[in-house]
């Protein structure tokens, strides 16, 4: 396999190749198909010009005698132009199954590894570039299947047999075609990929950025809006057009000066074919009849060679606009399942860290070194501590959203790294601080976590997540679209949507992320009174941010840089007087007290 020594990946035109016959590889028969009557239609076209040679021969022997002979050789034409009519529409009958058919499993395969890649990868990648890349590489795979099967197949079948049927006839008239054929094609491709890919894959990769761009400002609009920023964020993506601009310009032009090239070279064919006919006639081995196949004869050469250069051209840049969408394919998954991996089940849901040690990729120093915690089936556990000090870490690592460097996680005596991670995710519902919904209907965001949900029981856990009220209170109900990532809602609203989608779930282990903070102190009742209903009976594990929230825990755990320096119920550890918990506690309501003076 070629790799590209400045990005460590396969070189670019041999991994889209090799990607796309894979895809073909899956309908050989619809590849045959279209290969076997696009070479009949071609086949069928290469002997039109015979019979235009010798349509002139008989007009040249005289109306009488010539007349069957003209006759016989006009059928022939129009049967060979039927025959190449047929064979093309019966092609592209067959490459539009086989392009709808790809270009589906594209972009399925596309998605289906772009959900199973790292929540790192997700963190650091724009959604709408994401987005830009693989619709830009479905539509590039489109035109690369035309260019292969419709377009350069019949222009390299064309040029062989007519510089075999030329060469028969007149070998050094075979010998100048092939030469100024080989020629063309070879300048236009070292024009193509070393001069003109190179500038199209920088152009791509700002057309990228564009997306991203739009897709941030667009995504982020409420804050625009707060911040009366609009012209500012006109300016912003007005910077990143202008350098797409640039860049896509310095592209084009050098296609544009590749294709005059291109053409030089044709006129220089076209003048060696036409001068060599012309002493061939003179020196007196050529007739009017072989003059006018030979005028014929080029001119489907040139035709097809002209088009061999906009072929190549395409094909490179469908190579260009496919290319990242390749290299995203070729990525690895962040957190991949063990081949062997089995089903999780759980019943009382203990979570156990045994001698687990795990750093983020790039730092240096774990933040968990030979770390070990037992969190019992049916434990209300509160997580707190200062800001990076491990406790979004921990439950992360419980979803297996990373890795652990060594040691294990174990629920419930099983190792998390050994099942798959659908059964594990559906042994945990999660309600976070800044819940996300889809812009589908209210219940199917609550049912999201049971698929097969009744009506009735998407209603019952709304009402158990005090929601019910609110939602029979809008104009559709349950079938109100809650607008992009809930938008639509107050965060109140989506904050019980949230809780409501996780008592759906009825999972063994519950992970809450401060689901009351920042709410008005009514929706914070309510969501309070859901919460406690939800905790029952179910392993929890609450990230605090404010300390108030874990008063009734079983236990609370006080990180501090990757260790629990301090674990016990509320109470006990209030009482530490030089303790980690109470020092956080006094300051929070020092805090507040503070708040309230103002």
């Amino acid at each position: 396999m070629s790799l590209d020594l400045k990005t460590g990946r396969r070189e670019p035109f041999r991994a889209v190749l090799g990607f796309t016959f894979q895809h073909w590889a899956r309908r050989p028969g619809y590849v045959a198909w279209i290969a076997g009557v696009t070479i009949a239609a071609t086949l069928a076209e290469l002997f039109i010009p015979l019979y235009a040679g010798r349509l002139v021969d008989t007009v040249a022997v005289g109306a009488g005698e010539g007349v069957p002979m003209a006759l016989a050789a006009l059928a022939a034409m129009m049967a060979l132009a039927a025959v190449t009519v047929a064979g093309r529409h019966f092609a592209f009958v067959g490459l539009t199954g086989l392009t709808l058919f790809t270009m589906g499993n594209v972009a399925r395969e596309a998605f289906a590894r772009l959900q199973r890649f790292s929540t790192d990868w997700h963190a650091n990648n724009f959604a709408g570039s994401t987005v830009r890349k693989i619709t830009r590489g479905m539509w590039a795979l489109d035109l690369l299947t035309d260019t292969i099967l419709i377009a350069l197949l019949p222009s390299l079948v064309i040029l062989l047999g007519m510089t075999v049927v030329l060469a028969w006839h007149w070998p050094v008239m075979g010998l100048v075609v092939a030469a100024g054929a080989i020629a063309y094609i070879a300048l236009t491709l070292g024009l193509s990929l070393r001069y003109v890919a190179p500038a199209s894959r920088l152009g791509n990769a700002w057309d990228t950025r564009v997306g991203g761009a739009l897709a941030d400002a667009i995504t982020c609009n409420p804050v625009v809006k707060a911040y009366g920023a609009e012209n500012r964020e006109d300016l912003r993506l007005a910077t990143v057009l202008a350098k797409w601009s640039l860049r896509t310009r310095r592209g084009w032009l050098r296609g544009t000066w590749s294709g005059t090239a291109q053409l030089a070279v044709l006129l220089a064919l076209r003048a060696a074919v036409i001068g060599l006919v012309i002493w061939l006639w003179i020196e007196g081995r050529a007739g009017a009849g072989d003059v006018a196949f030979v005028l014929t004869a080029y001119a489907v050469v040139h035709g097809y060679l002209r088009d061999v250069g906009q072929h190549i051209h395409n094909l490179q840049r469908s190579v260009n606009d496919m290319e990242e969408l390749v290299a995203m394919h070729d990525l690895p998954y962040g957190v991949p399942d063990r081949k062997a991996a089995r089903e999780m089940g759980v019943t009382a849901g203990e979570i156990a860290f045994d001698g687990v040690t795990f750093h983020y990729g790039g730092h240096a120093d774990p933040l968990y070194r030979d770390f070990s915690l037992t969190i019992r089936g049916g434990e209300k556990v509160g997580l707190v501590g200062r800001s990076g000090s491990g406790k979004t870490t921990f439950v992360k690592l419980v979803q297996r959203l990373y890795d652990v460097t060594g040691g294990r996680i174990a629920i419930d005596g099983q190792d998390i790294a050994a099942v798959t991670q659908e059964s594990l995710r559906r042994q945990i519902a999660i309600v976070q601080q800044e819940p996300v919904l889809f812009h589908r209907s209210l219940a199917e965001n609550i049912a999201y976590g049971r698929p097969g949900a009744s009506m009735a029981q998407i209603e019952q856990a709304a009402r158990l997540a005090n929601a019910h009220e609110f939602i029979m209170r809008l104009p559709k109900g349950y079938a109100t679209l809650v607008g992009e990532r809930g938008i639509k809602l107050s965060g109140g609203e989506r904050q019980r949507v949230a809780l409501a989608r996780a008592f759906l779930a009825d999972a063994p282990i519950l992970i809450l992320d401060e689901a009351t903070s920042s709410l008005d102190s009514e929706s914070e009742a309510l969501i309070q009174q859901a919460v406690e209903r939800l905790m029952e009976g179910r392993t929890t594990i609450v990230i605090a941010h404010r300390l108030s929230t874990v008063r009734a825990m079983d236990r609370i755990l006080v990180f501090d840089r990757g260790r629990v320096v301090e674990e016990g119920p509320h109470e006990q550890l209030l009482a530490r007087e030089d303790g980690a918990y109470r020092a956080l506690f006094e300051k929070q309501v020092s805090e507040l007290a503070k708040g309230l003076a103002v």
